[in-house]
């Protein structure tokens, strides 16, 4: 069952259970929606970017591209991630954007694909705090409310700890490659 199918069930039988009105319930999904459709079309709209540059060839030859870092590519790559969810807003549109890009740059270097892969989604975990689709959402369904800037400025540690998960990725890439699954 897939994360959305749960969670609608999870609704149903919640509001089931508590008696609430088919109305309440209806109403309560409408806003919800509402305050959600900005999230939901850049996420769709990120994934149409994905396939696009995927079918095109376009993750490919950026892939080639960022390979010319070098030997520095696993430190690079989790702010790859990062960037990707920083810009999307979603762990999801960040794989599906960068994720080919970087197994095809990691399969250039002869690093290996499923580490970097796990990078890409790694880093995007840091970059989904400061991301400023996920702050405005959050906002707007909290009392926070015009409070996008503080809440942005706490969450600034998001690029340290991407350079922390770059150095263990390099650490694992190059000293303890064994701690790899293949």
């Amino acid at each position: 069952m897939a994360g959305g199918t749960a969670i609608l069930l999870a609704a149903i039988l919640t509001a089931v259970v508590v008696r609430l009105p088919a109305g309440s319930f209806f109403t309560c999904i409408g806003t919800t929606l509402r305050q959600s459709r900005i999230a939901i079309l850049t996420v769709a709209l990120i994934v149409g970017l994905a396939y696009l540059m995927n079918y095109s060839g376009m993750t490919y030859t950026l892939g080639k591209g960022v390979a010319s870092v070098g030997p520095v590519f696993p430190l690079v790559s989790a702010f790859l991630g990062w960037l990707a969810v920083f810009l999307s807003g979603s762990d999801t549109s960040g794989n599906a954007l960068f994720g080919n890009l970087q197994v095809v740059a990691a399969n250039q270097l002869g690093l290996n694909p499923v580490l970097i892969a796990a990078t890409n989604s790694s880093g995007g975990v840091m970059g989904k705090m400061i991301s400023p689709q996920n702050i405005a959402t959050g906002v707007s369904v909290t009392n926070l409310k015009g409070q996008e800037g503080p809440v942005f400025a706490r969450t600034f540690h998001s690029i340290v700890l991407t350079l922390l998960l770059g150095v263990i990725v390099v650490l694992q890439q190059y000293l303890v490659p064994w701690v790899i699954p293949k």
